[in-house]
């Protein structure tokens, strides 16, 4: 797989042919799902099980050790890679973590990223995993008459046989733009964040909206700051429950911040000479980076590094 800057954000990593030809072939899914080479990852509720082995935790499970663990409400199918098939499974009810040998390890993909403690494709599969059992578990009906659906196309397709709808997975697009000025670029923090750690703007796409237009308004509802040009950057899966995070850059046009509470605690111009500081950990105020699986972590990476034609850091 191409490593690009949207691959080496984290869950951004994800090697799988999806198979989009192939999965209204019945006989071939079938087939895929009861070959002893497939792999299975299981979720309970939200949260995936997780084997110990020696080398670590592994996502995977065989489909007779899948089978062991109980009944499962969906089952679909990821794609495959060089190695084998991988298929999603959701079990019909969580199950309670126990703490005895052999027993699945519970972890919320969160921290699964965080803590390091699986590579990036085995995480990139956990998200895409989640997402789409989550859009499963939450559109069991029919949007256009309220008839139950039932799962088709190995799980991408939801179909009402009552009035024919076809549902398809959605995805959330989201907005995260670095907005520059010079030497300096326009940050911001939340109350949840965590204390001194500032991001970069964030914001769904509105319906009718392009990136550029969802840009230029996320950032002056939040800060009042206007926006010129914008370009594009990275994108990163982001399986909480369901976004495309669109990594982007955009020049600023004004400079006098106006906050909006609602929005954010705080907004703020540093300069390049701040940001580095942050990230080695020296920056006097203390303020800090967000954690390196977010695209946030990578746009001021990029504007740290001074790595741009123009201003969109390439």
């Amino acid at each position: 797989m191409t490593q690009d800057a949207s691959a080496r954000t984290g869950y951004g990593d994800n090697p799988l042919d999806r198979l989009g030809m192939r999965r209204d072939d019945a006989d071939f899914v079938s087939h895929l799902f009861a070959s002893p080479d497939t792999r299975h990852v299981v979720f309970s509720g939200e949260i995936p099980l997780l084997r110990e082995m020696a080398g670590g935790l592994s996502p995977y499970f065989t489909g007779a050790q899948a089978d062991e663990l109980g009944a499962f409400s969906t089952q679909l199918l990821l794609g495959r890679d060089e190695t084998s098939a991988v298929f999603a499974r959701q079990l019909s009810q969580a199950v309670p973590e126990v703490a005895q040998e052999g027993a699945p390890l519970q972890m919320d993909l969160r921290s699964l990223a965080v803590q390091g403690r699986l590579p990036a494709p085995e995480l990139g599969q956990l998200a895409q995993a989640k997402s789409l059992l989550h859009w499963h578990a939450r559109h069991g009906f029919c949007a256009q008459c309220g008839t139950r659906t039932y799962v088709a196309s190995a799980g991408w397709k939801r179909i009402c046989d009552a009035c024919g709808a076809q549902h398809f997975p959605r995805t959330d697009p989201v907005v995260i733009m670095l907005v520059l000025d010079g030497e300096r670029c326009l940050v911001g923090r939340q109350s949840r964040f965590n204390p001194g750690m500032y991001s970069a703007l964030a914001g769904f796409v509105e319906p009718g909206e392009t990136i550029e237009a969802a840009v230029r308004r996320e950032v002056a509802e939040e800060s009042a700051i206007l926006v010129g040009e914008v370009a594009y950057y990275a994108s990163q899966p982001w399986p909480f429950p369901a976004s495309l995070m669109m990594g982007c850059f955009a020049q600023a046009l004004s400079s006098e911040i106006t906050v909006e509470t609602s929005e954010l605690e705080d907004a703020r111009w540093l300069t390049r000479t701040e940001v580095q500081a942050m990230f080695a950990g020296t920056h006097p105020q203390g303020l800090g980076t967000p954690n390196p699986i977010a695209i946030a972590w990578h746009l001021l990476k990029a504007f740290a590094e001074v790595r741009e034609p123009r201003f969109a850091l390439r």
